[in-house]
C-alpha cells in the first residue's frame, strides 16, 4: 500500500510528538524532516514494535489483524463500522481532549499509535477514503503472538494482574520482606484537597500549602506526610484542576469538576499522566536530603523534570521484569550504567546541598543526586499514584504501572459504587466506594469529622449550613442530595425540621438581631454570575441576596474593588 516514510510525512505535524512519546523516541530540538527520519527508523524497530503491540487490547489487536488479512487496507467506512470512528481534530482540540490518552474508539486507539493511517485510492466510482497499515510497519508487527492475560481486580482494586513478561535488564526477585502494595488513596486525598480548597482556599509557600492549611488538612487525609501533601498540590495544578490566584489556591471549577465526575481508575490515569508531563511539579526539589538552589549562573536553569521523568520512564521499560518484583538498587545501578546523563550532562554546574550543606559536584556524587531522585520517583510518586508496590530495597510495576510504563491500554477495573450513609442525627459516612463527586459536594455543607475506620464522617450542622450560604448553596440543593442517597425516601424527621428551618430550632424566647451590611448590586446578572464563579472575587462575597445583588464581607471592601478593576470591573461607593 504505502510506506511508513511516506505515510508520516503526510501526516498531520501535531500527530508526530504524540507518536514520537508513544514510541519512546526522543525529538526535542529536531525539525519536522529530522523528526520524520527519527520516527520511522523508531518504528520500523521490531523490539519495538512489540512493544506497542502489547500494549493493545484484545479488541484493538484484533481489528488490526482483521485489517492486515484484507490486504492492509480497507475501506474507511468498513473499518468505521467495525472500530469506530476517528474524530478529525486539529492541534488545539488535541491537546484539549487529548484523544491519545483517552481513545473514543478502537480506531482511535491504533490511530494515535500510528498503526494505521488514513488515504485516497482510485474505486469504480472514483476516489474513496481507506483506512491501511503501512507495509514496511506491517512487517515487524508480531502477528504470531497471542494476547496478554486478562486484568483481574481484587476487592482493594490495588493489585491487577496484567502483560506478558519481557525479558530484563535487572534480575528479579522470589522473596520480598515488608511488601506493600500501592493503592489508590491519591484519588481520595486529592477528593479531600479539592473540597478544603473550595471551602476554604489555601495559601501557598515555597512549592506547598501554607502551614496552617497543611496542619488543617492533614487529620483529613488517608495517607499522610509532607511530601506527599507537596505532590498533591503539585500535580492537581499540573492536571489543572487548581490554580493559584493572589498566592492563594482554589479548585479550577469546570476541571475538578469533570475529574471529580470520572470513574476511579480514569481519576488515577489522569493524575499519573498531568505528573509524567508536569514541569510545575520538580521531583529533585522534593528529595529527602537535597536542597537544589534555583540559580541562574548555574545549570539549574536547564532542569527539566518532564524530560527526566519520561527517560525514567523509559528505562523502567527497557530494565525493569514486567511482573515480578526487582532490587531496586540494581536498578539505580543498571540506570548509572545504561544512561547516567538521563537528567544531566554537566555534573559541576548544579548547585545542590545536602544535609551538612555541602555542595554535591562532579560524577562522584551521581548516587547522592541521581540515585536518590531514581529511588524518590519509584518510591514516592510512583507509589503515590498506584504505579509500583514496594518492599525492602524492592519494587514491583503494579497493572497500572505496566500500562503508564509501556503505553499498554490503561485497566478498567469495574466498580461497586456504594450511596451516602445518611444518620437520622445528621452525621453522613461516606466509604471510599461513594463516586468522589457525591463526597466533595457533602463536604461543601457539612462540618468535617475525623475519618472513622473506613468512612468520612461528616455531620450536618449551623457551621455547616453557613459554610454553604456562603458558596451559594441552596437548602433545597442540600434536600435532593440528601433524598437521592436515600433512594428517594423521606428525609428522618429531625433533618427534616433542620432544613425547613435553615437550621437550628430558635431558643423558647425568640430574639432577632439587625446588623449592617453592604450590598454589592450589579448592572446584569451575568456579571454577579461572574463574580462569585471567581474564586478570588468570591473570597470577598457574602450571601446572594438576588439575582443581581449580593453581601460583601466586612471590612473586604477596598479589597473587593481593587480585585474587580484587575478584570476591568469598574465599583463605586454610592454615596462617597
Amino acid at each position: 500500500m504505502r510506506t511508513l516514510l511516506a505515510t508520516l510525512r503526510d501526516m498531520d505535524p501535531a500527530l508526530l510528538p504524540i507518536l514520537a512519546a508513544r514510541w519512546g523516541v526522543d525529538v526535542r530540538l529536531m525539525d519536522s524532516s529530522a523528526m520524520i527520519a527519527a520516527l520511522n527508523q523508531a518504528m520500523l524497530e521490531s523490539e519495538r514494535a512489540a512493544r506497542i503491540w502489547d500494549g493493545l487490547d484484545n479488541d484493538q489487536r484484533g481489528r488490526l489483524q482483521l485489517l492486515l488479512s484484507s490486504g492492509g487496507k480497507m475501506p474507511s467506512v468498513k473499518f468505521a463500522l467495525l472500530s469506530g470512528e476517528i474524530r478529525k481534530m486539529g492541534a488545539a482540540r488535541v491537546e484539549r481532549e487529548r484523544p491519545h490518552e483517552r481513545p473514543a474508539s478502537i480506531a482511535e486507539a491504533l490511530y494515535y499509535r500510528g498503526l494505521i493511517a488514513h488515504t485516497f485510492e482510485q474505486g469504480e466510482a472514483g476516489l474513496r477514503p481507506v483506512i491501511y497499515v503501512p507495509d514496511d510497519l506491517a512487517q515487524v508487527l508480531p502477528l504470531h503472538k497471542t494476547s496478554y492475560s486478562n486484568l483481574e481486580d481484587d476487592e482493594d482494586d490495588t493489585v491487577i494482574q496484567g502483560l506478558e513478561s519481557g525479558k530484563p535488564v535487572v534480575s528479579p526477585l522470589n522473596n520480598v520482606p515488608n511488601a506493600r502494595q500501592a493503592d489508590t488513596t491519591i484519588v481520595d486525598d486529592m477528593t479531600t484537597l479539592l473540597a478544603y480548597l473550595q471551602v476554604r482556599g489555601a495559601g501557598i509557600e515555597d512549592e506547598t500549602l501554607a502551614r496552617a492549611d497543611r496542619d488543617a488538612l492533614a487529620v483529613h487525609l488517608l495517607t499522610r506526610g509532607e511530601a506527599r501533601m507537596a505532590f498533591l498540590l503539585g500535580v492537581g495544578l499540573s492536571a489543572e484542576l487548581i490554580e493559584i490566584q493572589g498566592g492563594r489556591a482554589f479548585p479550577k471549577r469546570a476541571e475538578a469538576r469533570r475529574w471529580l465526575a470520572e470513574k476511579r481508575a480514569e481519576q488515577l490515569k489522569i493524575l499519573a499522566y498531568a505528573w509524567r508531563g508536569s514541569t510545575l511539579y520538580r521531583d529533585l526539589w522534593h528529595v529527602d536530603g537535597l536542597y537544589p538552589e534555583s540559580s541562574e549562573a548555574g545549570g539549574m536553569a536547564s532542569y527539566d523534570p518532564a524530560d527526566a521523568r519520561q527517560a525514567v520512564i523509559n528505562l523502567l521499560a527497557d530494565l525493569a521484569p514486567r511482573q515480578a518484583w526487582w532490587p531496586l538498587e540494581e536498578f539505580i545501578s543498571a540506570v548509572k550504567d545504561e544512561n547516567a546523563d538521563f537528567q544531566r550532562s554537566d555534573y559541576d554546574s548544579w548547585y545542590v546541598r545536602n544535609d551538612d550543606n555541602e555542595y554535591l559536584r562532579g560524577f562522584e556524587s551521581w548516587e547522592a543526586v541521581e540515585g536518590a531522585l531514581l529511588e524518590f520517583y519509584i518510591t514516592g510518586p510512583m507509589h503515590w499514584l498506584g504505579l509500583t508496590d514496594l518492599g525492602d530495597d524492592a519494587a514491583r510495576l503494579t497493572a497500572y504501572g505496566r500500562a503508564f510504563v509501556l503505553g499498554a491500554q490503561w485497566p478498567t477495573p469495574a466498580e461497586q459504587e456504594e450511596k451516602v450513609i445518611v444518620q437520622p442525627d445528621g452525621t453522613l459516612l461516606i466509604s471510599r466506594k461513594v463516586t468522589r463527586i457525591d463526597r466533595f459536594q457533602a463536604a461543601r455543607f457539612t462540618t468535617w469529622g475525623a475519618i472513622s475506620g473506613d468512612k468520612y464522617v461528616y455531620k450536618l450542622d449551623n457551621a455547616g449550613l453557613q459554610q454553604a450560604v456562603k458558596q451559594g448553596i441552596e437548602i433545597s440543593h442540600i434536600s435532593s442530595f440528601l433524598t437521592r442517597a436515600l433512594d428517594n425516601a423521606p428525609l428522618p424527621p429531625n433533618i427534616a425540621r433542620f432544613l425547613e428551618k435553615g437550621g437550628a430550632r430558635p431558643p423558647a424566647t425568640q430574639s432577632v438581631s439587625v446588623a449592617r451590611a453592604l450590598v454589592l448590586r450589579c448592572t446584569a446578572p451575568e456579571t454577579l454570575d461572574f463574580i462569585l464563579d471567581t474564586p478570588a472575587l468570591r473570597r470577598y462575597m457574602g450571601a446572594r441576596l438576588g439575582p443581581m445583588a449580593a453581601i460583601v464581607r466586612a471590612g473586604e471592601w477596598e479589597a473587593l474593588k481593587d480585585a474587580l478593576a484587575e478584570r476591568g470591573i469598574a465599583a463605586e461607593m454610592l454615596g462617597e
